[in-house]
């Protein structure tokens, strides 16, 4: 939590707390930085995490990942709590043998509900600013959509463990599957996020968008 005055805790100490159980930490240094000029400024960080509401409910591994999500406000950071509306649409391809099948819109927003519901158990609704992806990414445009994709390769994209698994085995791999990494990475960009957080199957995902964020004009951000 923040100290008596509304100042942030040490660097050092919020470091402790936030570096607790994380599995994969891609820059502990560039973190600290960000901590310390916020540290210095007197101004939260904005931290962003995204959850696809592809099922009715939130299981244990989110469990875990929205504790951490906790830490942040309880330290007195800017949670943004992003729902997937607009990618579940698309479907997460990680850890997937074969494509995803669809989800209506109506059963998009009634999971979004539960998923919600059920995550404010751990989070300080007060505290936490909810977004729908759809409100950036549906606004793109196919106009949009075709400039960031050019910002990525498909070598690049096929250097996914999964990708390439299904490119090996002959297993199809449907265009708009490639997008979605894309699509996770614009929400970094819309909301200039200062750090991610992500289960660990979503690592590759959340390097997408510190690739994308420098030539979209945004700086790299710690995740």
């Amino acid at each position: 939590m923040t100290g008596a005055e509304g100042a942030f805790l040490p660097v050092a100490d919020q470091m402790a707390r936030l570096c607790r159980g994380v599995v994969d930490l891609t820059s502990a240094d560039e973190l600290a930085q960000k901590l310390t000029r916020s540290w210095a400024k007197g101004q939260p960080l904005t931290v962003k995490v995204g959850f696809d509401p592809t099922a009715p409910d939130i299981h244990l591994g989110h469990t875990v990942l929205m504790r951490k999500m906790r830490d942040f406000q309880d330290l007195g950071h800017r949670l943004v709590y992003v729902i997937g509306d607009f990618t579940a649409s698309i479907g997460d391809p990680s850890g997937r043998s074969k494509t995803r099948p669809p989800l209506s819109r109506e059963q998009i927003l009634a999971n979004a509900e539960t998923y919600t519901r059920q995550a404010f158990l751990i989070l300080d609704a007060e505290r936490t600013t909810t977004r729908f992806n759809s409100e950036w990414l549906g606004a793109l445009g196919a106009d949009g959509l075709i400039r960031l994709a050019a910002q990525y390769t498909v070598a690049r994209m096929l250097e996914r463990r999964d990708f390439r698994e299904r490119l090996d085995s002959g297993a199809p791999i449907s265009i708009h599957e490639l997008l979605y990494p894309l699509a996770q990475a614009y929400d970094s960009v819309a909301l200039s996020a200062d750090v991610e957080l992500g289960g660990t199957d979503q690592l590759f995902n959340l390097n997408v968008g510190r690739e994308i964020m420098p030539v979209t004009g945004s700086s790299p951000r710690s995740s």
